[in-house]
């Protein structure tokens, strides 16, 4: 059996200048799209009138789940499978600030169009408020960014994008990695709090079994501006997990999971192979002590960005939400 979480010998000096073509060439026809639904049901609420918070993130979860399409490719029949986190484990920084930086060259909106909301976003961020109604929150708020664009309209623009500027940030060990389970005949999915139809154009463009991602909701192919569900943040990421497995067949005990943040535990924690790729300082932890293989694909320099928030960063975080979501996880 393949030791994963390891590179193989082939990929043992592989650079972002010398990825296989076929790694960025779609492997698999049918894709995760946006959910299209009449009015969100209401969020689940205690007695107290409070958000219930496992109740919201199963919902997350499954609705994620239920967005992700089924792959007809060799590989979507396996029953084990991989799921990587997208920010900082598949590509470098937030995939949502590079999509936003795209757009505004786009004249998509305008700097001062997002200032107001991103100097909230950046205090919202450093206050580390990890409360589910405070992220979907903020996130709404971003939506409104994209209220009445139409979703094909976004696609092209992202597709373009990841041509001009997101292909180089790409890491080529976590792409080693998710190529092993293709290769061994597993699928392959991003697990990520970021905009489904991103997340799915990645996965698209590197040839894997598709994506989980924040669902927003879409009527007649436009944005409505309000979310279908909580983000997939957290643990809803490891409740979107179960359901995809438990509607593709999937042996989690089988299955492995990659990725950076200490919020993601619950997804790691859900899989029989957990890996901690360029970990923050508390999933290193985490994973030392639970012994959990770590792969750390960072130069010296890099590490050091990573451990500690700087004011571009969390600007790159507001200004990617002006496209669609709000991050909502610190990885730092």
């Amino acid at each position: 059996m393949p030791n994963f979480g390891q590179i193989p010998p082939r990929w043992s000096s592989v650079s972002s200048q010398s990825l296989p073509p076929g790694l960025c060439r779609s492997r698999s026809p049918r894709y995760a799209q946006p959910m299209t639904a009449p009015d969100p049901p209401a969020a689940p609420t205690t007695q107290d009138g409070h958000l219930d918070v496992l109740s919201a993130y199963r919902r997350a979860g499954e609705a994620s789940a239920k967005a992700g399409k089924e792959s007809s490719s060799p590989h979507g029949q396996a029953h084990s499978a991989a799921f990587f986190d997208l920010d900082n484990t598949i590509i470098r920084g937030a995939s949502v600030f590079h999509i936003a930086v795209g757009l505004a060259k786009r004249k998509y909106f305008t700097m001062p169009e997002i200032a107001g909301f991103a100097v909230k976003q950046v205090k919202f961020v450093v206050s580390g408020s990890e409360d589910l109604e405070d992220i979907a929150s903020v996130t709404e708020a971003a939506l409104s960014f994209v209220q009445g664009r139409s979703v094909e309209e976004l696609n092209a623009f992202g597709e373009a994008i990841f041509d001009e500027t997101m292909v180089d940030k790409l890491i080529p060990g976590s792409l080693a990695l998710a190529q092993a389970h293709l290769d061994a005949g597993q699928q392959v999915w991003l697990v990520t709090a970021t905009p489904v139809e991103l997340a799915t154009m990645v996965a698209r463009r590197l040839g894997l079994t598709g994506a989980l991602g924040t669902v927003s909701e879409v009527k007649n192919g436009v944005y409505t501006g309000r979310l279908n569900g909580p983000p997939l943040h957290g643990l809803a990421k490891a409740e979107a997990v179960r359901s995809l497995a438990a509607r593709e067949g999937l042996d989690l005990s089988a299955c492995s999971a990659y990725s950076d943040s200490s919020n993601d535990i619950p997804m790691l924690s859900a899989v029989g192979n957990p890996v901690a790729v360029n970990p923050d300082s508390t999933l290193r932890a985490h994973a030392r002590e639970n012994k959990w293989v770590i792969r750390d694909f960072r130069r010296r320099a890099q590490i050091k960005e990573y451990s500690t928030p700087s004011f571009s960063a969390l600007g790159g975080i507001a200004l990617g939400l002006a496209f669609g979501y709000a991050i909502g996880r610190r990885k730092r």
